[in-house]
């Protein structure tokens, strides 16, 4: 079953066609990549599903419900939840704070009970911390939890903007260039991480990636976009073989070298 389905998605700035008619699905229980050349729309059309732009054709569904002219947080509340291909922390929060703020849209305690602190407040408040020290443990951070967001390494910043967006309790992930800038250790280690939060923490991931090692080693099925267009889907195989993916997005050699597993 579909658990997000976009269906002749289009969008256009000015005279500039970002978005054709891409249709998408993503399966319940499965991790996918997005992947093509700079400039493909990968990030376009993570942020059309977000709702940081709206499209001007096309449908969007998420578990059968339509997102389109939902504002950002209305579709987090849904259940869609992402990080961004540059790190926005709060780098002078400290890391449990980090992952507190993005708890913001499951928490039920009214306004009046957190000015008046009662024991509505505090309870919710508590389980908040649990939940977060919970989740500073899978991502390898409980030990950091005091820690000013800006004295973590590039990597676990990585890491940090992973467990501030499952804060969220999304049932879709959306990681845009999860391990960009990380050497192939922190790379494997984060793959091991995803292939872990599928079932338990989330229903499925959807990750834009350029390291092909990572998209061919984890992926259930694979979209490829070039100059807004899908140009091919199918299995991590399927796409490693396809003459248009291997023409169109790095040339014959440098994706064979880029495609091994």
């Amino acid at each position: 079953m579909a658990l997000l389905e976009l269906k002749k998605v289009s969008k256009r700035f000015g005279g500039l066609l970002a978005l054709g008619e891409v249709d998408l699905k993503v399966e319940d229980g499965a991790i996918a990549s997005l992947i093509g050349p700079n400039g493909a729309g990968k990030t376009t059309l993570f942020n059309t599903l977000t709702g940081i732009y709206r499209p001007d054709e096309g449908e969007i569904r998420f578990e059968s419900r339509s997102l389109i002219g939902l504002a950002p947080d209305k579709i987090t509340s849904a259940g869609v939840s992402r990080t961004f291909q540059n790190i926005r922390l709060f780098a002078h929060m400290t890391v449990i704070e980090n992952v507190l703020v993005g708890m913001h849209c499951r928490l039920s305690t009214s306004f009046g009970e957190i000015i008046w602190g009662g024991k509505a407040f505090q309870a919710s408040e508590e389980q908040a911390r649990r939940r977060a020290m919970e989740l500073l443990e899978l991502t390898g951070l409980r030990h950091r939890q005091d820690e000013w967001a800006h004295q973590l390494s590039y990597g676990e910043q990585r890491r940090l903007e992973i467990a501030r967006a499952l804060a969220a309790a999304p049932k879709l992930l959306l990681l845009d260039e999860p391990t960009a800038g990380m050497n192939s250790l922190e790379a494997q280690s984060l793959m091991a991480l995803f292939k872990e939060l599928v079932g338990p923490y989330v229903k499925a991931i959807l990750l834009i990636e350029h390291n092909m090692r990572v998209v061919m080693g984890i992926s259930d099925h694979v979209h490829v976009l070039d100059y807004g267009e899908k140009i091919a889907e199918g299995t991590p195989e399927q796409v490693r073989q396809n003459p248009r993916v291997i023409e169109a997005y790095l040339g014959q050699g440098a994706w064979a070298e880029h495609a091994q597993s």
